[in-house]
């Protein structure tokens, strides 16, 4: 008979272990984003972090490797004047929503700009999506704001990430940066 409390004994421990609250256990999504180097078609650079694909710009074969993968959205950061070709059209007829948010200089990086890249990253139905530009110089300026402010990054950890992207225009440094601090206060 002293057999059967212990049994109910460690059924109950065996019950507590297992109904943990889950903030007791490790969240995968309070470690930072693993930023991966991917390949797919002729894309460079490309990289990948959870659902969001950073990327220089894709050809229309790569498009529709894009769309295979799974890709829902393409925001384009490029100006109508540098492609040669009607990208938008072309994403559509695909199937795929296009979201086009162009700037070019960094006069031309607004806190709008900001604003309107921020709200399609953040809209977890658009996901997965890919965000590009020329070389995604541009997409490492928008990738910085987004890892500082939406996703709590450290700055210095999240500048880090957006030149390993492709940031290297200076301007556009600092134009992240002060819509970071503007955002912050």
């Amino acid at each position: 008979m002293q057999k059967l409390p212990l049994l109910k004994s460690l059924m109950f421990l065996g019950l507590i272990s297992c109904t943990l609250p889950a903030s007791a256990e490790p969240d995968a999504d309070a470690k930072p984003q693993e930023l991966k180097s991917i390949s797919l078609g002729q894309i460079t650079p490309l990289y990948r972090s959870k659902l969001v694909y950073l990327a220089g710009q894709p050809t229309k074969e790569d498009f529709r490797l894009i769309q295979k993968d799974g890709v829902k959205t393409v925001v384009n950061l490029r100006t109508e004047k540098e492609l040669d070709w009607d990208e938008g059209g072309f994403v559509r007829m695909l199937e795929l929503d296009y979201v086009a948010i162009p700037f070019l200089t960094p006069d031309t990086l607004t806190p709008a700009v900001f604003d309107q890249c921020r709200s399609v990253l953040n809209d977890q139905a658009r996901h997965p999506l890919i965000l590009h530009s020329a070389s995604a110089n541009r997409v490492g300026a928008i990738w910085l704001v987004h890892r500082v402010l939406d996703d709590d990054l450290d700055y210095d950890a999240a500048l880090k990430e957006a030149q390993q992207v492709g940031l290297k225009t200076p301007g556009y440094i600092e134009k992240a940066k002060a819509y970071i601090t503007e955002q912050k206060k």
